[in-house]
């Protein structure tokens, strides 16, 4: 049987604030629901930038957008507000997004109202179901957003976004705000939402246990492009991308048998308004070779379904060794690194570094 044709398309997308190139290419497929892309990525690697510029929260400086096959860019007038509702976007914070003066109800009401989905005198049994369908009272509807809990008002955030009947949502960092006890809460609500509405969704997230549960393929950003995608269960298993490979290895696993060594990237992401030449992360690269300093590596297929943008993908695939130096090339020699010295790196991680999912483990016990 074909494949269904994607609800939502990105080819070369770029956006530029000044001379910083927040997205730099980027090309990514949306199937209809219910289907789950997770982005992923430190903090700084394009991911809220890319689900801005699908909604038109920020201008494309390349590339094309298009959802079931229009594009966004051209869209006006009622066809603007016709993608307007059926592409929402629930942001990392619900604080940013509900009005503290005006009521929960009034907050869900008001957008049923902006897209005529119901009668004005209908609006009021409508947010209680939407209410109810989040997992809330439905007598929250007459509640002010302080007079709830993080959990609660990012529920109301989200079936605030529901209420238009939306086919797709941008999920930006939906749980990162919240206590372990709420992520659980949320994103179980989104699993079973999913389902229920046959929804699309693009999750921008830092953790890679919500995407292994949540998404059927994965994109892995760095400094604005792509570095790797496919598959969710394929690509967490077997990384083809040396920083891939590095992020899987911070999930803590139970089983002792599937514990593997920990690979930690020393350095910071490169200034995004002079980005190194060749491969972006070679800098910080484990396994760079000469070809890394001087060649941008196109994103190529690996295996079926799967991109990579890697000069050594197939030897990272196979399990190639990661030395414990960045730049160290299989001669012995040492690429020459921007800002390197002949001291030995710090063992300190980068404080933007993709969350593993899990707590760290608390410090022995003194004495």
């Amino acid at each position: 049987m074909a494949a269904l044709a994607a609800l939502l398309e990105i080819a070369g997308l770029e956006v530029r604030f000044g001379p910083v190139r927040a997205v730099d290419g980027v090309s990514l497929d949306v199937a209809p629901g219910p289907f789950g892309l997770g982005l992923v990525g430190e903090s700084g690697s394009g991911k809220s930038t890319i689900g801005r510029a699908v909604l038109r929260l920020v201008p494309a400086a390349a590339g094309q957008i298009r959802f079931d096959g229009a594009d966004v860019a051209g869209l006006s007038g009622r066809e603007l507000r016709d993608y307007r509702r059926a592409v929402q976007i629930v942001f990392q914070d619900p604080d940013n997004t509900l009005d503290p003066r005006m009521r929960v109800g009034a907050a869900i009401a008001e957008a049923l109202a902006a897209h005529g989905i119901v009668p004005r005198r209908e609006a009021g049994p409508r947010v209680r179901e939407l209410l109810e369908e989040v997992g809330l009272d439905p007598d929250f509807a007459s509640r002010y957003p302080h007079q709830l809990s993080g959990g609660q008002r990012q529920r109301v955030a989200i079936a605030r976004a529901l209420s238009v009947r939306p086919r797709m949502l941008v999920l930006d960092e939906p749980t990162s705000a919240l206590d372990v006890r709420a992520q659980a809460r949320i994103l179980e609500l989104i699993g079973s939402l999913r389902a229920e509405r046959r929804l699309a969704y693009l999750l921008i997230t830092h953790n890679l246990a919500v995407v292994s549960e949540l998404c059927e393929q994965i994109a892995v950003l760095y400094l604005g492009r792509v570095a790797e995608s496919g598959p969710t269960a394929e690509l967490l298993a077997a990384p083809a991308h040396p920083y891939t490979r590095a992020l899987r290895s911070a999930v803590p696993e139970i089983a002792a048998s599937a514990r593997s060594t920990r690979i930690v990237l020393h350095g910071e992401p490169p200034d995004a308004t002079n980005p190194p030449s060749g491969c972006v992360f070679h800098p910080r690269c484990p396994v760079a070779i000469e070809r890394c300093a001087v060649e941008s590596p196109s994103l190529r297929a690996i295996a079926p379904g799967r991109l990579v943008a890697c000069h050594r993908a197939e030897e990272v695939l196979a399990g190639i060794e990661m030395p414990e130096r960045p730049g160290t090339v299989e001669s012995g020699t040492e690429l020459s690194v921007a800002g390197s010295s002949d001291a030995e790196p710090s063992d300190a991680e980068p404080s933007d570094a993709v969350q593993p999912g899990a707590a760290q483990p608390a410090p022995p016990p003194k004495g």
